[in-house]
């Protein structure tokens, strides 16, 4: 469970890196306005903000989960162990 957890973490980690540095920032219309109006077509007319904002809203919701859901197994681990029975070692003494 918490091997799939940890995968699934990551993944969002990395996903949501590339999500936001794909997006374009705040002043980058100046640009686009200076190089010939085809700046945008990859996603449409207005399409880039909506679909990677949505992509960004629900990869964010998958991490924060994740985050959760390992904080709170790693502070409930149970205090079982596959150890417990064996014979403890015997300390050697130097001469």
């Amino acid at each position: 469970m918490t091997t799939l957890l940890v995968t699934l973490h990551v993944t969002a980690c990395i996903l949501l890196i590339l999500i936001v540095l794909l997006q374009s920032g705040k002043g980058a219309e100046m640009g686009v306005s200076l190089g010939g109006g085809a700046g945008q077509t990859l996603f449409g007319a207005g399409g880039p903000a909506t679909l990677l904002t949505k992509i960004t809203t629900v990869v964010a919701v998958v991490f924060m989960v994740t985050s959760l859901t390992l904080a709170y197994f790693s502070g409930h681990q149970s205090e079982t162990s596959v150890m417990k029975n064996g014979a403890t070692p015997v300390e050697q003494t130097t001469k």
